[in-house]
């Protein structure tokens, strides 16, 4: 197929422009300022220039603490842009692939939430990915939203580059490292995301599926991992949510389960360990050419 990645220099639209190559499409991607997905124009000109078969949005605005600063830009990325990039495809005949977010949910339940279930966002951030979602789903039937969570990548900020970077900086500083461990999700790889999705694009199967890796821990067991791997001798400490304030509050469970995917008898998402490894794996390659 042919498919247009809109969002190509961030951490997942960098690897689905790789995943994809290497399964074989005809990719053409693109990323700001040589799109701006608020802008309609700017949206049907890509469009117009790729002919795609597929749409798939990898941007979006994802400072989830900026976003209650700045609550008029996050809507206009995450929920307006999300118009203009649904009606192009529609028009265009094209599916349309969009990345959600497990902050469309409050983060109180005790089991892991399900497509089916109610949404109810407490942030700026899941507020406006959610009118995406909406806006998507009323304006283009061939759509596919896969909601994700706690992702990492070797591109882009994310919570391992950060645990290596704060392991050390605590090393140094002869202090420990101190991470929430009342807060619990997926850590999710975002090549397992492209994987996923491109899987299942072509099945003729639209509206919204969650898409994390199998099993849950806390952000304390991950730092765990994260620092064992790197071999920082660090002393990795539990806190609570309450001892870090921020902006926008987090959720405190945020697992998702893969209903409609298990379903329909696609489920390739692999257990967060065993991505984990394949992740710290392919970085080690690189490294070493």
């Amino acid at each position: 197929m042919k498919l247009l990645v809109i969002g190509s220099g961030g951490q997942l639209g960098y690897d689905f422009v790789k995943e994809a190559t290497l399964k074989g499409h005809s990719v053409f991607s693109i990323d700001f300022p040589d799109i701006d997905i608020a802008d309609k124009a700017s949206v049907e000109r890509c469009v117009n220039d790729a002919k795609p078969d597929v749409i798939v949005n990898c941007a979006a605005f994802t400072a989830v603490d900026l976003c209650e600063q700045e609550q008029e830009n996050a809507f206009r990325i995450n929920a307006d842009a999300c118009f203009n990039l649904a009606s192009c495809a529609r028009d265009a005949g094209a599916r349309l692939v969009h990345f959600s977010t497990d902050y469309v949910f409050d983060g109180r339940a005790s089991a892991p939430y399900m497509e089916k279930d109610d949404t109810n966002p407490q942030t700026v951030y899941g507020k406006s990915k959610l009118r995406g979602e909406e806006l998507i789903a009323k304006t283009c039937q061939k759509h596919l939203i896969f909601r994700i969570a706690w992702l990492y990548g070797v591109h882009g900020n994310n919570f391992v580059k950060s645990i290596r970077r704060f392991a050390q900086a605590a090393v140094n500083g002869n202090k420990p490292l101190k991470v929430v461990n009342d807060q619990f999700g997926t850590p999710t790889w975002t090549v397992s995301v492209c994987r996923q999705a491109l899987s299942v694009i072509d099945k003729n199967e639209y509206g919204v599926f969650h898409c994390t890796s199998e099993g849950q821990c806390s952000w304390f067991d991950f730092a765990k991992e994260i620092v064992s791997a790197v071999g920082i001798d660090v002393d990795v400490v539990p806190c609570t949510t309450e001892e870090f304030p921020r902006p926008a509050p987090r959720p405190h469970f945020s697992v998702l389960e893969n209903a409609r995917l298990k379903a329909m008898g696609v489920n390739i998402m692999p257990n967060w360990k065993e991505a984990f490894r394949e992740f710290l794996s392919t970085e080690n390659h690189k490294e070493s050419r």
